[in-house]
């Protein structure tokens, strides 16, 4: 049996609502053209202010899919 190699991306989620909707987004978005994917890391949390409110919050994860 061959050891599992796994392939890692890097993407951005939005969300209005928050950093955990926005991480979400990313993933389920992600699915729609990778296969396999196992896990997923959040590397950074940001997010944007308009007029001095919270407008939008930004996480970027990296997703390890499963290499054929």
């Amino acid at each position: 049996m061959a050891d599992t190699i796994y392939k890692k991306i890097e993407v951005v989620g939005t969300s209005s609502e928050s950093f955990a909707k926005a991480a979400a987004a990313a993933v389920k978005k992600a699915g729609e053209s990778v296969h396999g994917m196992r896990w997923f890391e959040v590397a950074e949390l940001r997010g944007r202010v308009d007029n001095g409110q919270v407008v939008e919050y930004q996480t970027t994860v990296r997703i390890g899919f499963h290499v054929d």
